[in-house]
């Protein structure tokens, strides 16, 4: 029987727990096997027992051992027919009937499978193509009769589905007018989608929450529950123009990006914010391991993934959900996404391009909405490498700015995001409403702190049409850079900027890669150094990689974070600073800080640190970069501004010991304007003290170690810098501190070590 088919009579016979037993004959199988993609999984086995899947010909193709709750997932098994689960030392021994492992284009269900599953406001769960159930939350702004409604879904593995509770008590007597107050989305996107009108839906990705299945990161079968909650949502016939958008910050904003790879026919647009790169670029920046806060988040989301993790399960199942009880069998099937990080070296693009999404944005087809911070402290700033890669869809919008995680909540993004959703989610000319609009302050005073924020109004409120409104959005510039964002408002740190400037593409058509070499006596110019030999030194500090840049007790999203960034001790660093400079300069992109390198040992990790020396005394941190140097092979993507490292294991090559070689360091994306009387500073040093969350684990070495960096005329470091023209900057120099996620510092003048 296909799978579709077992399905649908399963969906008949309202059978939770999955797709039918023991299909290829009449015999009641000894234990659960659902059949999915490329996986058999088992429950109700007994405990810590030997299974083996055996093909229609008995050649055994897998074998592993039931948990405690009895369950096993068999994974990446060969699609196919006839394969038979049975126990290898059991007596008697137990045997399946026959079962059926699917291929992606096989397990394809019909549109009726979706069109059958009926949604209401509230708690409930959504039927997925190989039968697992995902817990899902539905809020709607209206009685469902007086629908339909522009409709946002949010998926991730954070708890989307847990029930709304009221949002704030002194807010009731809102309630008839807006619902959410009483009954808010477990997810901030979503709730913010609420207020303005939207029935959302919050769904758990499998393997967590009250959902079935066991988690692993992104997995195939991730994408196409995906696939199927976005069919099951659009299908919903209180759902207006018969699609739904997406929406979500960090992993729910993540997951939009794979979700949209797979094309479901019914997806009007995503909007995704606050988001990584690539799983590589997050989890091993510079192929270097993020033991800060890539592992730990995670080791967090595991933790949750495993059975009754996220804690609220345990009050469903005690009010009686058995739905929940049932999927909790499979959680403890979790796959180890740190451990497998930990033992990754090299990029493996038939592996880890499905985790990158700069390898697969291309195939998204929907208009897409993306906002994200360069300095934010936990996704990272290496989104950038897919700002040029959203070929095939029909209307982007990019926001950048200085930044953390939170920022893209902040009012001249979450304006722009609400307008995108009335244009291409509800389909309609942008309404002004003034009653969430006015309950706005007391949002920001939750997220920020303060509450002198407002959300503009959108300016497409008096088109007279659609089809005008959309035109004169898709004639804007599809990338938005908001400048000085904590220096533009009433308050000092808010997330306001000073001026924006909007660019036709990354990287802008206007940047001129400049180039400044290192000089003998530590500065930057434009001239080839003119030493015949030259260099200095810097020791490796193998404590530097858990160094954080905040004191103790300080937060990152705080208006004006407790800081401690200390100037670098004598011999641990390499720094080069410009001349003040006689203009101001824009820049706008990626740098790349090009050193000669000598070292005695085969290895080194790097990081390089861009600042701003202020005319006021001050240093500004801009934008950094790290690399394992061994890693350093560059691919047919380099540029002089951007050395696009493979990390592939036949480009990398070991430093040879005491002997000259180049390393481009890339610095990720940042945007910055240097005003006149300025000096750039570039700093060389051990990765580690630059970020709040990232940390490094450094390679170790059997005592201390001394790098040197050339300066001469056979070694000419430099850094080559995105400068912008055609950007007026209409404001003065910020206050220091002030700028969203750019830690400032008195200037301290820094004394190089002259190798011998």
């Amino acid at each position: 029987m296909r799978l579709a088919g077992r399905l649908l009579l399963s969906l008949l016979l309202t059978t939770a727990a999955g797709s039918l037993a023991g299909c290829g004959d009449d015999t009641p199988d000894p234990f659960d096997v659902r059949d999915s993609v490329e996986q058999l999984q088992v429950t109700h086995a007994p405990p810590a027992t030997e299974l083996e899947v055996v093909d229609s010909g008995g050649t055994r193709v897998a074998v592993g051992t039931t948990d405690e709750l009895g369950s096993l997932i068999f994974r990446k098994l060969p699609p196919g027919s006839g394969y038979k689960v049975r126990t290898t030392t059991a007596t008697p021994a137990l045997t399946t009937g026959a079962h059926d492992v699917l291929t992606v284009a096989a397990s394809q269900p019909p549109q009726s499978f979706y069109s059958k599953q009926k949604l209401v406001a509230g708690y409930q769960y959504i039927t997925t193509r190989d039968g697992t159930t995902l817990s899902a939350y539905v809020t709607l702004p209206k009685p469902i009769e007086e629908g339909p409604f522009p409709t946002v879904v949010s998926y991730s593995g954070y708890e989307p589905s847990k029930p709304g509770e009221p949002l704030d008590a002194s807010l009731a007597g809102l309630c008839d007018a807006l619902p959410v107050i009483c009954d808010a989305p477990n997810d901030p996107s979503a709730m913010i989608a609420a207020f303005w009108g939207y029935a959302t839906v919050n769904v758990n990705i499998r393997g967590t929450g009250c959902s079935g299945g066991a988690f692993d990161f992104f997995e195939t079968l991730q994408l196409l529950d995906g696939y199927d909650v976005i069919e099951t949502v659009a299908a919903q016939p209180w759902v207006a123009n018969g699609k739904v958008g997406m929406v979500g910050l960090s992993y729910p904003g993540i997951t939009q990006l794979f979700v949209a790879r797979t094309r479901p026919p019914h997806l009007a647009a995503i909007a995704p914010m606050s988001v990584i790169g690539g799983a590589h670029s997050t989890m091993l920046p510079g192929g270097i391991l993020n033991d800060g806060f890539a592992t730990s988040w995670i080791d967090n989301v595991i933790a949750k993934a495993k059975p009754y993790g996220q804690g609220w399960e345990r009050g469903m199942v005690d009010g009686g959900d058995t739905v929940c009880e049932e999927n909790q069998l499979l959680h403890d099937q979790y796959v180890d996404n740190v451990e497998q990080a930990r033992s990754t070296t090299y990029y493996v693009p038939s592996i880890h391009d499905q985790y990158n999404p700069a390898t697969f944005v291309g195939d998204i087809e929907v208009p897409v909405f993306l906002a994200s911070a360069w300095e934010d402290e936990q996704t990272g700033p290496f989104f950038f490498s897919m700002l040029d890669k959203f070929t095939s869809s029909p209307a982007v919008r990019m926001t950048v700015y200085n930044g953390v995680h939170i920022d893209a909540y902040q009012p001249q993004v979450l304006g722009e995001w609400i307008t995108f959703l009335e244009l291409f989610v509800a389909q309609r000319v942008p309404v002004d409403k003034p009653v969430p609009r006015s309950l706005a302050p007391q949002l920001y005073q939750q997220v920020f702190g303060t509450q002198n924020l407002d959300v503009p109004v959108s300016r497409f409120l008096d088109e007279p049409d659609l089809a005008t409104a959309v035109a004169k959005w898709k004639a804007e510039p599809p990338l938005r850079a908001l400048f000085e964002s904590g220096a533009g408002g009433n308050t000092v740190g808010a997330p306001e900027p000073t001026f924006e400037h909007s660019f036709s593409k990354w990287p802008p058509q206007e940047t001129t890669a400049t180039r400044l070499y290192a000089q003998v006596d530590g500065t930057l110019g434009p001239a080839m150094p003119a030493a015949a030999s030259a260099a200095f030194t810097f020791a490796l500090d193998p404590n530097a990689g858990h160094k954080s840049i905040l004191a103790p007790g300080g937060n990152v999203w705080d208006l004006l974070p407790a800081y401690a960034w200390p100037q670098p001790q004598p011999g641990s660093a390499v720094v080069f600073e410009s001349p003040p400079l006689t203009t101001t300069q824009v820049m706008f992109g990626t740098a790349s800080v090009d050193l000669w390198l000598r070292s005695p040992v085969n290895d080194a990790d790097l990081e390089v640190n861009l600042t701003e020396v202020r005319p006021d005394g001050q240093e500004m941190y801009v934008q950094s970069g790290w690399l394992r140097a061994s890693k350093r092979g560059s691919g047919p993507s380099a540029t002089p501004l951007w050395p696009a490292p493979t990390f592939l294991e036949a480009d990398a090559a070991p430093l040879v010991a005491d002997a000259w070689t180049q390393v481009r360091v890339g610095t990720a994306g940042f945007q910055h304007v240097f005003r006149a009387g300025s000096k750039i500073r570039i700093s060389v040093d051990t990765p580690g003290g630059s970020r709040a969350e990232w940390f490094f684990a450094l390679l170790p070495f059997g005592g201390p170690v001394v790098y040197e960096i050339g300066h001469d005329q056979q070694h000419p470091s430099s850094v080559v810098l995105p400068l912008v023209s055609g950007v007026t900057v209409p404001s003065s120099l910020p206050p220091c501190p002030s700028l969203r996620g750019q830690q400032c510092r008195a200037y301290a003048p820094y004394v190089n070590t002259t190798a011998r």
